[in-house]
C-alpha cells in the first residue's frame, strides 16, 4: 500500500468506514490464536446469496423438516451473526451489498419499472475489490438493471454468467425481462455479452460455472459472488430432491423444500472443491440470503412475525454466515448487523484504498472487530430503517408504507393506525405493542424516520424513468439480434 493510500485507509478508520481498531490478545479470549488483524489479509471471498429463502428455512436454526445437512455444518464452522438484516425484498437489498448503503440512495424503490436500476454514480464493492487486484466474477442474478450501462461487466465484473430481470423467465414492461422463453431447466445464459445454452437445473449450472471459474484462478485473489434464482418461485426443483418431502408438506412446499436442499448440496459440493484445490484456508465464504422468508414461513419461521415483503423482522432478519477456516472463530455473534455491513469489512479484508467520495458514499461498519472478536466492543446506538417503498409507478412517494426502524432490542414499525413499539428482546414475535409505555422512544425513532426520509428523497432517482422505458427489454432485444430472429419461442443452439 502507498503512503498516500494508507493514509486514506486510516482517515476512513478513524471515519469508522473501512478499516477496524487493531485488537490485541485479551484475557478470555477465544481467538488468542491470531496473532495479526485480519484488515489486509486479502482472503479469496466467496459470497453465496440466495433468493427468497428465509431465516427459517435450516435444520440449526430449528426447521423441524427441512434438510439442509451442509450449511448446518457450514453453521457450525462459521461466525453467525444471529440479528443480521437485509431489505425486505430483493433488488434492494443486493444494492445495498453492493454499495453499503441504504437502497433508496441508490436509487432503488422496487424491483420493477426501471425502480430497480442501481445509480450509475454508485461505486460497487466489486470495483473497490478490483482496484484492490482482486479478480471479480457473479454467478446467477445480477437485478440491478439489465441495460448495458447498469450490467455488472460495467460494475466492477471480470466475469459475468447472469439472467436477466428478477427471476429466470420473468419478463416486465420496459427494462426488466430476461431472455425469451426461458426456464429453471437448461437455461439460457449470459455470459460475457454472449447468450449460451446450459443443461441442467439453474442451481447447479450457476455453481458448476463458479466452481469452474475458481479452480482457474491462480495468480490473484478473487471474489465470486454466487446469487441463485432459487428458491423464488416458480418453485421448481430436479424431481429427487421433491420427492425427499413429498406426502410431509403440501406439494408446492416439498418443491420449495427441495429447491432449498438442492442449494445446500452445492454448497457441500463448493466447500469439498475449495479443499481439493487448496483454497480452503485463504478462503473466507459467507452464506446469506436476500429478504424474509416465503414459501417455508408456514413450516417455519423462527417464531417471527412478517415475511418478505413486510417491515415486521420476519421481513429483514436473515442468515449470516461467516466461514474462514483457522482465521475466524465459529460461534454467535449476537450484535445488531446489517448487509450495509458487508462493503466496509470486504474493503477492510483487501486493504482496498479508500476515498472521500466512497466515505460519504458507505453507511455500514466494517465486521472485522467481531469477526476477530466475538466480544469486540461494539457501538449500540445504530439505527436501521427498513421502508418497502413500491408505491405505485409515477405517483410521489409514500412515506408511511411498509416501514419500520429498528435501535437497540426495539423494532418501531408503522400500521394502519400509526406506529406500533415492539421490545423484541422480550417478544420476539412483536405480538405486544408497548408504545404507549415508551413514548420517549416512539419520539425518538420517529424524529429519526422523518430526519432519514428528508434525506432520501433527493435520491429517488428512478421514479419517472418508466416514462422513456424502452418497448422491449434490453435481455429480449440482445437475445434476438444474437439468434437473427424476433420468434418469440426461439431457443439457441447449445453454446
Amino acid at each position: 500500500m502507498t503512503t498516500s493510500s494508507r493514509r486514506d485507509f486510516l482517515r476512513l478508520a478513524a471515519a469508522g468506514v473501512l478499516a477496524f481498531p487493531r485488537l490485541g490478545k485479551s484475557a478470555g479470549s477465544s481467538f488468542q490464536s491470531l496473532e495479526t488483524p485480519l484488515a489486509g489479509r486479502r482472503p479469496n471471498i466467496i459470497l453465496i446469496l440466495t433468493d427468497d429463502q428465509g431465516y427459517g428455512d435450516l435444520g440449526r436454526n430449528g426447521n423441524p423438516v427441512i434438510k439442509t445437512p451442509h450449511l448446518d455444518k457450514l453453521y457450525d464452522e462459521s461466525a453467525h451473526f444471529e440479528d443480521f438484516h437485509v431489505s425486505p425484498t430483493c433488488s434492494p437489498t443486493r444494492s445495498a451489498i453492493m454499495t453499503g448503503r441504504h437502497e433508496f440512495r441508490n436509487g432503488i424503490t422496487h424491483t420493477i419499472h426501471e425502480r430497480e436500476r442501481l445509480t450509475l454514480k454508485a461505486t460497487t464493492i466489486a470495483q473497490v475489490l478490483q482496484g484492490a487486484g482482486y479478480t471479480t466474477g457473479i454467478f446467477g442474478k445480477w437485478h440491478l438493471g439489465d441495460e448495458d450501462a447498469y450490467q455488472p461487466e460495467r460494475r466492477g465484473f471480470d466475469e459475468v454468467f447472469i439472467h436477466g430481470a428478477g427471476g429466470i423467465g420473468q419478463s416486465y414492461p420496459g427494462t426488466c425481462g430476461d431472455a425469451p422463453g426461458n426456464s429453471y431447466f437448461g437455461p439460457v445464459i449470459k455470459h460475457n455479452g454472449t447468450f449460451v445454452k446450459t443443461d441442467g437445473f439453474c442451481t447447479d449450472v450457476f455453481f458448476a460455472q463458479a466452481q469452474a471459474w475458481i479452480a482457474a484462478q491462480k495468480d490473484r485473489p478473487f471474489f465470486a459472488y454466487i446469487t441463485t434464482n432459487a428458491p423464488h418461485e416458480p418453485v421448481q426443483c430436479p424431481p429427487v430432491y421433491e420427492k425427499m418431502y413429498a406426502g410431509k408438506v403440501t406439494e408446492k412446499e416439498a418443491k420449495y423444500l427441495g429447491m432449498v436442499t438442492n442449494i445446500d448440496d452445492n454448497v457441500g459440493r463448493l466447500l469439498a472443491g475449495l479443499k481439493e484445490q487448496g483454497h480452503d484456508r485463504d478462503t473466507l465464504v459467507i452464506f446469506i440470503n436476500d429478504n424474509g422468508g416465503t414459501g417455508g414461513c408456514k413450516i417455519f419461521n423462527a417464531g417471527m412475525r412478517g415475511k418478505k415483503g413486510t417491515a415486521h423482522n420476519g421481513g429483514t432478519r436473515a442468515l449470516a454466515l461467516w466461514r474462514w477456516p483457522g482465521k475466524i472463530a465459529p460461534g454467535a455473534r449476537p450484535q445488531l448487523t446489517a448487509h450495509l455491513d458487508l462493503f466496509p469489512t470486504f474493503a477492510a479484508l483487501a486493504g482496498a484504498q479508500g476515498t472521500a467520495e466512497l466515505s460519504a458514499q458507505v453507511e455500514g461498519r466494517s465486521l472485522l472487530p467481531l469477526l476477530q472478536n466475538p466480544a469486540a466492543p461494539w457501538p449500540d446506538d445504530r439505527i436501521l430503517f427498513t421502508h418497502l417503498g413500491r408505491w405505485p409507478v409515477g405517483q410521489p412517494p409514500e412515506k408511511y408504507g411498509a416501514c419500520s426502524v429498528r435501535w437497540k432490542n426495539y423494532l418501531l414499525v408503522r400500521g394502519k393506525k400509526g406506529w406500533a413499539l415492539h421490545d423484541l428482546k422480550n417478544d420476539p414475535g412483536e405480538d405486544t405493542d408497548i408504545a404507549a409505555q415508551q413514548p420517549e422512544v416512539v419520539a425518538r425513532l420517529d424524529k429519526a424516520f422523518d430526519a432519514w426520509w428528508q434525506e432520501i428523497l433527493p435520491c429517488l432517482v428512478n421514479e419517472q424513468a418508466h416514462r422513456s422505458a424502452p418497448a422491449v427489454n434490453p435481455f429480449k432485444a440482445q437475445y434476438w439480434k444474437q439468434f437473427k430472429g424476433p420468434g418469440p419461442n426461439r431457443v439457441p443452439p447449445p453454446g
